[in-house]
């Protein structure tokens, strides 16, 4: 099969598309053919050698964590999933290539009508917006600062928070205004007189804040939320621990990708592609996700 290689760590110049042996399913494992996969910001940090907790990276490894696709192939003991199956899942690693094995536990059936690249897109950052709102615990009656609320999880988030029954707040560059306030945000610009802006659009005050941004998103929270417990980041985890703020980190699920998939089928959930690539072109589209200026998801399509 082909796939997208990290021979070195590096910028997305390193990216080579090599021709590598076909994965064989093991015990409870299913092989799916990659139909799409999203491009996450995690993905540059791992091309670059960085290693997500509890896992270790080397020179050679296939990218990639979340995809859609097509089972073709069961090992034993596959959960019950048939070759011909729709699937969307998530695995560390190894999700853009044209096949990839997973667990028969973290697939999920893909809707019928959902498009091959917004099923490849939804498990990361979905999740990773699904986590990050319980872990702050936003309902009812709050508001919620979303930083970076047009990105991939930042998207997700501002439509789940609205959701559960919260007021949005996102912050996000002028261009893109008008695409939160269609999800239901209230948007203001990042940068230097935020807080105040802040301020202005909320004069009841900011229960939590979630930060999927940087860029200073923590300290400008930090002057807008009293509880430290109810501001949170995936981003900026020295910033978190320097200012008593939450690191959020969890598991993935099957679980809470099939309530996000609930929430797209009852029209509750619109995921936004940015652009599609394919594989060959992999290194075009870290440079794209490694602007921070993408509105939605980027997806790579074997």
């Amino acid at each position: 099969m082909k796939a997208v290689t990290v021979p070195r760590f590096g910028g997305p110049e390193v990216l080579r598309v090599a021709a590598v042996p076909d994965p064989s399913p093991g015990l409870g494992e299913v092989r799916v053919r990659v139909y799409a996969a999203g491009v996450q910001p995690v993905d540059l940090a791992i091309r670059e050698g960085w290693a997500p907790p509890g896992a270790e990276v080397a020179p050679g490894l296939i990218p990639g964590n979340e995809f859609a696709g097509v089972v073709d192939r069961l090992g034993p003991d596959s959960g019950g999933w048939a070759v011909g199956d729709e699937v969307l899942g998530f695995r560390l690693l190894g999700c853009a290539a044209e096949l990839v094995t997973v667990d028969a536990t973290r697939l999920v059936r893909k809707p019928a009508g959902m498009p091959w690249e917004q099923a490849g897109a939804l498990s990361a950052s979905g999740q990773t917006a699904h986590l990050a709102l319980g872990a702050l615990k936003v309902g009812e009656g709050d508001t919620v600062l979303v930083h970076g609320a047009a990105g991939g999880v930042g998207t997700v988030a501002v439509q789940l928070a609205r959701a559960w029954g919260a007021t949005v707040i996102g912050t996000a560059s002028e261009r893109n205004h008008d695409y939160l306030r269609e999800l239901g945000a209230i948007p203001v610009a990042y940068g230097e007189g935020l807080v105040e802006r802040v301020r202005a659009v909320a004069p009841q005050g900011v229960d939590a804040a979630f930060d999927a941004a940087g860029r200073g998103a923590l300290e400008a929270s930090v002057e807008l939320v009293a509880d430290r417990g109810r501001i949170g980041t995936v981003v900026d985890y020295p910033g978190a621990e320097r200012l008593g703020a939450v690191g959020i980190r969890g598991e993935r699920t099957a679980a809470r990708l099939a309530g996000l998939v609930g929430h797209w089928e009852a029209g509750r959930l619109r995921l936004e592609i940015a652009e599609t690539f394919p594989l060959e072109r992999a290194a075009d589209a870290h440079r794209l996700v490694g602007t921070g200026h993408v509105r939605g998801k980027v997806v790579l399509v074997p």
